[in-house]
């Protein structure tokens, strides 16, 4: 994928125990975040705090920087597009699919599956975002901004749908305000459109967008729950196998069969092996679900991570490089 007057970084694989390097930087502020928020005066009403200013304000600006900082070219960009929507449409399929599965009729609460479906194929931006700059540089960074874009509308739909229709409650509206829609839109449309961040203000939304990432990835360890695993077993095996197993699979064929290049590959594959979204767990809250539940199967989803990227990345990586 080729941008504007711009030469793309190749990124190259290393060994999968490599990664353990890569991640430490992002998962040490995961770890940071827990410790301040159990053991510090800064205790989670802190960090309930933290949570809004990064989600409705520091996240979005990031998002729309990362966009309109290099001209997009979206016929270029359509593969990794039509691979992350695939990706997606596959991650939603397979968690829609569990209660109907011969080994699991029958086992699965039909409202904990409407609530925690979405951990199977949702995704943290703040590791993605983190991830894509260090292997890809800003080219990365715009890579996965596009993949967010695209990817966060059906997510939202996908996730908030069948809470509202357990509960009887519409969804436009839940859509029609969220932060990284709007931020998404408005960046595609001033990239579009020839617009760029002033240079006088170009530090200023830098730094925002810097905050954005460590703030959100301590409040993600902040947000951290260990109770509630205990119910659900079934549920919550299926589903975290389709987050951190089979799509880093599916990633990795999609990436061979559209002929991805090297840097679109390793965004798809970072983007496939991601923990799930700690808003999953403020969704289902809001919505009237079992909120801990949801937590806690985050929680262990964020600890995943720490294996499945480095699987993505070291061990299906490579592969798609060969193939």
């Amino acid at each position: 994928m080729n941008f504007q007057g711009q030469t793309l970084t190749v990124p190259r694989y290393p060994r999968a125990v490599h990664y353990a390097q890569l991640l430490f930087p992002d998962f040490s502020l995961i770890l940071i975040g827990y410790l301040l928020c159990r053991h510090t005066a800064l205790d989670r009403a802190v960090w309930q705090a933290v949570e809004p200013l990064v989600y409705f304000f520091l996240f979005p600006v990031l998002l729309f920087q990362s966009i309109v900082r290099t001209p997009l070219d979206l016929h270029a960009a359509s593969g990794l597009m039509a691979s992350g929507l695939a990706l997606g449409l596959a991650g939603i399929a397979l968690a829609y699919a569990l209660p109907h599965l011969p080994l699991l009729r029958g086992r699965i609460d039909a409202r904990e599956h409407a609530a925690s479906a979405q951990v199977a194929f949702r995704f943290n931006s703040f590791i993605g975002l983190a991830l894509a700059e260090r292997l890809a540089g800003p080219q990365g960074l715009q890579l996965i901004a596009v993949l967010i874009g695209v990817c966060v509308p059906l997510f939202n739909v996908a996730a908030v749908w069948p809470m509202a229709r357990h509960a009887g409650r519409g969804f436009a509206g839940e859509l029609a305000r969220n932060p990284l829609i709007i931020a998404t839109a408005l960046g595609l449309a001033a990239n579009l459109a020839g617009l760029t961040v002033p240079t006088w203000l170009a530090p200023t939304v830098s730094r925002i967008g810097a905050a954005s990432i460590a703030l959100g990835l301590m409040a993600a360890g902040a947000g951290m729950q260990w109770q509630s695993l205990a119910q659900g077993k079934a549920l919550g095996a299926a589903l975290l196998a389709i987050r951190h197993l089979l799509l880093p699979v599916v990633a990795w064929l999609l990436a061979r069969a559209l002929g991805l290049g090297a840097a679109e590959t390793t965004v798809l594959l970072i983007f496939s092996a991601l923990p799930t979204s700690s808003s999953c767990y403020v969704l289902a809250a809001r919505m009237g679900y079992n909120g801990p539940y949801v937590a806690g199967l985050v929680t262990l989803s964020t600890v995943l991570g720490v294996l499945s990227l480095p699987w993505a990345l070291g061990v299906l990586g490579p592969l798609a490089a060969r193939g």
